[in-house]
């Protein structure tokens, strides 16, 4: 599963969405994703392609890495099935160098309540080499 290269602008738009991928990786329990960090104008956010067949729901938690410390995260219900599928961070303004910041995607079975099942993935926005970084 590879990340488009851009958005689809929609009619009118000028600005295009620069995305840095780490590689797409997979598990032996069927979760399939790719992670990236998406620019656009002064906006910075996370994205995670993914594709989920377990069988089963997953909890899927994402978060954007600032160069100052600070992290925006969000939580997706990553559904069952062979669907592709993508999961956003909100989007902060850009402080810096695009390059300093770095995205995870942490897929884990769904547990309920507060506790948190086992990790089944981990992706990330850097490349295997760490030469982003």
């Amino acid at each position: 599963m590879r990340a488009p290269t851009a958005d689809q602008a929609p009619p009118g738009a000028h600005l295009s969405t620069a995305l840095r991928c780490g590689p797409a990786l997979s598990s032996p329990d069927g979760v399939e994703a790719q992670t990236c960090v998406a620019v656009r104008g002064k906006d910075v956010w996370a994205r995670t392609y993914y594709r989920n067949s377990t069988g089963a729901s997953l909890d899927a938690a994402l978060s954007l890495l600032g160069p100052d410390g600070h992290s925006v995260r969000s939580r997706c219900v990553a559904g069952a099935g062979d669907d592709p599928s993508l999961c956003e961070t909100p989007r902060v303004r850009l402080e810096g160098e695009p390059l300093r910041y770095a995205a995870v995607a942490e897929f884990a079975a769904h547990a309920g309540g507060a506790e948190k099942g086992p990790l089944l993935l981990r992706a990330g926005s850097n490349s295997p080499s760490g030469e982003d970084r």
